[in-house]
This record gives structure tokens, sequence and C-alpha cells, in this order.
């Protein structure tokens, strides 16, 4: 139902695809704050999927877009770091190079798209 809300929103575009997975990236944050993570399996197991065999852009997008949303959202609210037990090799990588790029690491943040 939250989506359904979401996307009957008069502002709703749905061309804007960041957003769109900054809204997604609020609901998984508000899911783990409720303890709620029973579909966290399933979720993270497309997140893998869409960072092995998508192009760069879907790459990019779930990296940004996705995974740091999260860590941005989760901000004031959890530890982020909650999430890490349901990521997959991949995503673990990205989200790691997103740590340490926000820690300063050039290197790290070159790294994201690869």
């Amino acid at each position: 139902r939250p989506w359904q809300d979401y996307v009957s929103e008069p502002i709703y575009d749905e061309d804007l695809l960041y957003v769109h997975l900054g809204r997604f990236a609020t609901h998984l944050v508000d899911l783990m704050e409720r303890g709620t993570v029973s579909e966290f399996e399933a979720v993270f197991g497309v997140v893998e999927r869409l960072l092995v065999d998508g192009d760069i852009h879907v790459r990019r997008a779930i990296t940004v877009g996705l995974l740091e949303g999260i860590q941005n959202v989760s901000g004031g609210k959890i530890d982020p770091e909650r999430f890490v037990p349901y990521l997959k090799p991949e995503s673990a990588r990205k989200w790691q190079l997103l740590n340490d790029a926000w820690n300063g690491d050039i290197d790290a943040a070159r790294r994201l798209d690869t």
C-alpha cells in the first residue's frame, strides 16, 4: 500500500528514478526500524542480481540511489550497519566502498562503478 499511496501523489513523476529509489530506501529503513524484515532476503537478492547483471546505469542507480540512500536515510533513525547481514557479496562490496568513500577514500569513490 505505501507504494500505491506514493504513486498517487500529485507530484509523482515516473521518470525520477533516483527519487523513487530514495523513497524505497526510506521504506526499507522504516521496515528495519520496526523489525519487519521477513522480505529482506528476497529484496537484497534482487539488489545483488541487479548489481551483477545490470549495465553501468543500473549498477550506479542501485549503488547510489538505493544502497547509499539506505545509509543516508538510516542516519538519525537506526544504525545502517544493521542492513549488512542481508547484503550479498557484490552489494556488500559496494556498501563498503560507499563507507570508504564517505570516509575520504578517493580511490574507493572511483571504484564505485566497477
